[in-house]
């Protein structure tokens, strides 16, 4: 499926121009898919329907209206539909037709209409996830029906296509964006332990990065669980499962929980002689960049290897601080060496900030504690 966006303000920015990848012209391909395996299909109708006011609606709104014009001219009986289904999967593998965002109302409808009949349905979302990630539309399954979806799920672990195999993870992660939350997962993700042990050697980083963001997942609600699972993955780790680790950590790293430097290879005892943090300006004018520096001597007697962040604590509406941490540098530091870091950082408007003047505070944080800091008084308007 597509990459989601880092921010809440580039996602509504996605969301925005990935509508647009569903419109008449995706009709006209899934009408033609459905013509082409049952020459009876109402083409004519199924067009007016989805075409009628599908300009006007956001994303997941077209998604669903595409999804009822089906609705309104497949079978009513599912099995039927299923054997209709079953024909285009087989269709689709032959000849791609239905790719990308065209595919996901197709894929979506099964999630929603095939929802009784899960020995039918789960083996054709394994079909089309090729043409667009089913990971949203096997959701519901896992909450309905999930001694069968978990049975399919194992069964797809060693699948040919790291398709299928990626769909086994992203399709559980319980915290999916824009996926329905699979609540009992986040409440006690050990349903899906066994899977993401299947796959954190796969070869394809397609899947290893699903498997990364899903225990990313866990890690907001189970940090420590994170801790000691990633801790029994390291002994004999092979490449891949170290990259697992490092990326499905990245959560934990910013909090500065307990525990994850050190199984992440950093210092477990950050020793410095100083650490100063100047700023360029101690005022700022609101869409202005602010340039930091940073000097850090090392105390110890060998090299420390050390992740670099820094934090701003923004003004809020009633005057209190709000805390956000953002990446600066991995670093080895030497034995008495001292080093110094710059950064630019733009204070500019985006969708998901609002901005207040005042005084600003900015930590820097090594492995997690903070060794220096710094204010800046942020003028807006």
């Amino acid at each position: 499926m597509f990459k989601l966006a880092q921010t809440d303000s580039q996602n509504i920015d996605v969301k925005h121009n990935m509508k647009n990848n569903i419109n008449q012209h995706s009709v006209e391909t899934v009408a033609t898919a459905f013509t082409q395996v049952w020459p009876q299909f109402n083409r004519e109708s199924f067009e007016q329907h989805a075409n009628n006011g599908l300009d006007k609606l956001e994303l997941k709104a077209r998604v669903k209206h595409i999804i009822q014009a089906l609705k309104q001219n497949l079978p009513e009986d599912f099995n039927q539909t299923a054997a209709l289904y079953n024909k285009l999967v087989e269709a689709q593998q032959s000849q791609r037709s239905l790719n990308g965002f065209t595919a996901w109302p197709v894929i979506d409808f099964i999630g929603e209409h095939g929802l009784e009949h899960p020995e039918l349905s789960l083996p054709i979302l394994k079909g089309l996830t090729e043409c667009f990630s089913a990971e949203f539309a096997i959701r519901p399954f896992i909450i309905q029906h999930p001694e069968v979806s978990y049975r399919h799920l194992h069964e797809w672990l060693n699948h040919p296509n790291e398709h299928v195999r990626r769909l086994v993870s992203e399709g559980t992660r319980p915290r999916l964006p824009w996926g329905i939350q699979l609540k009992s997962l986040v409440q006690d993700p050990a349903p899906n332990i066994a899977l993401l042990n299947a796959l954190k050697n796969d070869e394809s980083l397609y899947v290893r990065r699903s498997v990364a963001n899903h225990i990313n997942d866990i890690a907001k609600d189970h940090p420590d669980w994170v801790i000691e699972h990633c801790k029994q993955w390291l002994p004999n780790a092979s490449k891949h499962t170290k990259w697992i680790i490092g990326h499905a950590t990245r959560t934990l790293v910013k909090a500065a929980h307990p525990g994850v430097f050190a199984l992440l290879g950093y210092s477990d005892k950050v020793q410095l002689k100083a650490a100063e943090l100047s700023l360029n300006k101690p005022l700022i004018e609101l869409g202005e960049s602010m340039e930091l520096a940073l000097s850090l001597t090392s105390s110890a007697n060998t090299s420390q290897k050390l992740v670099v962040d820094f934090s701003i604590h923004f003004v809020k509406a009633n005057g209190k601080q709000s805390a956000k941490v953002f990446k600066w540098r991995n670093l080895q530091l030497a034995a008495g060496e001292t080093l110094t870091l710059t950064k630019s950082h733009p204070i500019k408007p985006i969708t998901t900030r609002k901005y207040y003047a005042g005084m600003h505070k900015v930590e820097v944080l090594v492995n997690g504690g903070v060794v220096a800091e710094a204010e800046f008084e942020l003028v807006v308007g």
